[in-house]
């Protein structure tokens, strides 16, 4: 069907857009000020169902709040800021130059919305490899589709699912790769006008529609001697 068909076919003008007739979104901060946003919502399913993996000395990218809300017998915690002063902060460094993580010295590390701002993304997946154990796990999530606020600083990159596999499987081996991807239309319409979970039905988040990917979930683990190379199904 040609597009000038397919928009001949439409029921034209039958679209009650309601309270998104509008040029300004219901909120520019994702839907934090509303609530929970819909990609946390995507972000922390993906966590929860990967939480065995978040123990012994654990990394996490910006605060450790996740580590704590999932991780179970976490031995010992880390946590990476490209910049000094959050409280928390044990290592500082740009997570695309080398020597930023010790090699070998994570069990887990938890880098959730954040590969978008690294312009050198296949030097930090590189070092996020080197950071692990043998047998350690990645759990990454990166955009889809999203707003991009003015303050958001430097933001390179929206991932694909078929993107974040062959990134994550140039490094890990692809046996060693589980992707991930969460969203459809509704999904997206809301987290692009800044609409929170709780404005919502969750079993509208939930189908999933490889055309409209909010988030990439990536489980990527290091092999090594006597590990298993496939990640396990789920």
């Amino acid at each position: 069907m040609t597009a000038r068909n397919y928009l001949k076919s439409a029921d034209m003008g039958a679209i009650d857009f309601g309270d998104l007739a509008r040029l300004e979104p219901v909120d520019r901060g994702f839907g934090f000020a509303r609530g929970n946003p819909i990609d946390r919502h995507y972000i922390e399913n993906f966590l929860a169902r990967e939480a065995a993996a978040i123990k012994g000395r654990v990394l996490e990218i910006g605060d450790a709040s996740y580590s704590r809300q999932f991780g179970a017998n976490i031995t010992h915690q880390d946590v990476l800021n490209c910049v000094p002063g959050h409280p928390s902060t044990t290592i500082v460094g740009d997570l695309s130059q080398a020597g930023v993580l010790v090699p070998g010295s994570f069990d887990c590390i938890i880098i959730t919305q954040t590969l978008q701002y690294i312009y050198d993304i296949k030097s930090a997946i590189a070092e996020l490899r080197k950071g692990l154990r043998d047998g350690g796990t990645v759990l990454a999530t990166a955009p889809g589709l999203s707003p991009i606020p003015g303050d958001e600083g430097d933001w390179f990159w929206l991932l694909t699912g078929q993107s974040a596999a062959r990134l994550f499987a140039d490094e890990f081996g692809a046996e060693n790769v589980k992707i991930e991807v969460a969203g459809n239309a509704f999904a997206a319409t809301c987290f692009l006008q800044g609409i929170a979970v709780e404005d919502v039905g969750r079993q509208w988040l939930e189908p999933y529609d490889p055309a409209y990917p909010v988030i990439i979930s990536i489980a990527a683990r290091k092999a090594g001697p006597g590990i298993e190379s496939a990640m396990p199904a789920d």
